[in-house]
């Protein structure tokens, strides 16, 4: 249990630190000030996050720290270049995460359930990517192609890092395989997060 929040909580730190530096990204003030004030809801999660780690007994280092290569791996390899870039990584690399953090959550007991829930991106935050990458392919449909591949670099880059932190941890890989049942259920859980991933592409006006 103490793994998944730990991957979490190390999850909305790094956030907190893309989002920030995603925002000077922006081309007008407004938006700059609405990416720094959702950046600002990622650190509160964190904090929220390693305060639960603390109650229950565990050390909010020890417990992140398993998933610091990984994720450091897949956003020091994917720094986008512009701000329609750092709007795809957001909506898809934080979607594939919140998708996979909504399925592993039923695995929990319900006052952590709850928190992890609580924790993950809102409505707004996905609506405000939608809503910019939309228009920007509208004004220029050309950037769509671009912005396609770079989500599909995205995904490839995600699969492989979640498969280091398959190898690597065996307390969160436990906990999934203990939850599905057998490791069928967890094939069937990456083809739902691949589905999900899909959609939100078709909905954005990518293809896939």
């Amino acid at each position: 249990m103490t793994a998944l929040l730990g991957m979490l909580a190390y999850g909305e730190l790094v956030a907190f630190d893309r989002t920030a530096v995603d925002a000077r990204l922006a081309p007008d003030l407004p938006r700059r000030a609405r990416l720094s004030a959702m950046a600002a809801v990622e650190i509160a999660n964190y904090e929220r996050l390693t305060a639960r780690i603390t109650e229950l007994g565990g050390s909010p280092e020890l417990e992140m720290k398993p998933f610091v290569g990984a994720i450091d791996a897949f956003h020091n390899s994917t720094a986008p270049r512009d701000w329609l870039e750092g709007l795809v990584k957001a909506y898809v690399g934080d979607g594939i995460a919140d998708d996979f953090f909504r399925e592993v959550a039923t695995l929990l007991d319900p006052i952590d359930r709850e928190l992890v829930l609580d924790v993950l991106h809102n409505d707004e935050h996905n609506d405000f990517a939608v809503e910019e990458l939309q228009s920007a392919i509208e004004a220029d449909p050309a950037v769509a192609n671009r912005l396609a591949l770079w989500a599909r670099r995205l995904v490839g880059e995600a699969l492989s890092q979640a498969q280091r932190v398959a190898a690597e941890d065996d307390a969160l890989t436990g906990l999934i395989v203990a939850g599905t049942g057998d490791l069928h259920k967890v094939g069937e859980l990456i083809k739902r997060l691949m589905q999900a991933h899909a959609d939100r592409m078709t909905t954005v006006g990518l293809s896939n």
